[in-house]
C-alpha cells in the first residue's frame, strides 16, 4: 500500500439546514461533515460496520480541534483529505482538511485523537492486527508529509507584555 500523500475519501455539499443565521455554515455543522470523512477513513482501514458487528469493537473520539478558516455556503461542493499523524495499537492521531472543491481554497481544518474500544469491557483495547497492519502502511507512508499547520494548537489568551 503507497498512499504517501493526504487520503481523499469524502466530498460532500454544504446542505441548506446546515446554514446559519449569518449566512453560512454553522460550527456544528462543519464538525458532521468532518464526522463523514472520519467514517470515511475508519472505513478505509478496516474498522468499518462489519468489524464493529464482528470484534464489538469502535472508536471514540477524545480529543477534537477544528480550524474554521474560510467561509462556505449552501451549495458549496467539499472535498476532503486525511493525514495519519500517529498511530499505535489503541490510538489514531488523524488531521482532516476541507477544501471547497470548485475555488480550492482550505476552509476548515480537524484534528482528532481516537481510541479503540471494547464494547464489551467499554475499555480501551488493541486494535485488530490486519488493522494494525493497514494502520501502520498509512503511517509510514504519511510519515513524509509535513506537520499539518493548524495540528497541536492550544486555545489560550497571551497576556500582553507589560515591559516599558
Amino acid at each position: 500500500m503507497t498512499e504517501n500523500a493526504p487520503l481523499q475519501l469524502h466530498e460532500s455539499v454544504v446542505l441548506p439546514e446546515w446554514i446559519d443565521y449569518n449566512g453560512h455554515m454553522n460550527v456544528a455543522f462543519y464538525v458532521l461533515a468532518f464526522d463523514h470523512a472520519t467514517d470515511a477513513f475508519l472505513d478505509h482501514i478496516g474498522l468499518d460496520h462489519g468489524y464493529k458487528k464482528k470484534a464489538n469493537c469502535t472508536t471514540f473520539v477524545v480529543d477534537m480541534n477544528v480550524c474554521y478558516l474560510g467561509e462556505v455556503l449552501e451549495g458549496d461542493p467539499l472535498r476532503f483529505t486525511t493525514q495519519l499523524i500517529n498511530s499505535d495499537e489503541k490510538r489514531l492521531h488523524y488531521f482532516h482538511r476541507m477544501y471547497h472543491a470548485e475555488k480550492g481554497y482550505l476552509a476548515a481544518t480537524n484534528e482528532l485523537m481516537t481510541v479503540h474500544i471494547s464494547l464489551d469491557t467499554r475499555r480501551v483495547a488493541p486494535m485488530g492486527e490486519d488493522i494494525q497492519a493497514r494502520v501502520a502502511a498509512i503511517r509510514e507512508d504519511h510519515a513524509a508529509l509535513p506537520f499539518p499547520e493548524q495540528a497541536g494548537r492550544l486555545i489560550a489568551i497571551r497576556p500582553k507584555s507589560t515591559a516599558a
